[in-house]
């Protein structure tokens, strides 16, 4: 498991199509606060953008559709 919990629940709720301020709300966080989620994940995987992010993560079965 390389993800954080928070890291998973940002990148569950962005694979069903939220956006930064959907899930900042969702989750109660500030929207940077989701960004830098975001970052730390692409950062862990070494990809550049979300999509890469997301494809990565699915196929280390880290998140699920």
């Amino acid at each position: 498991m390389i993800l954080t919990k928070r890291e998973r629940e940002v990148f569950e709720l962005l694979v069903k199509n939220k956006t930064t301020k959907d899930i900042a709300n969702e989750l109660m966080i500030s929207e940077k606060t989701v960004r830098n989620h975001i970052s730390n994940v692409m950062q862990k995987l070494g990809v550049k953008g979300r999509a890469s992010a997301v494809v990565e993560l699915l196929k280390l079965n880290e998140i699920t559709l």
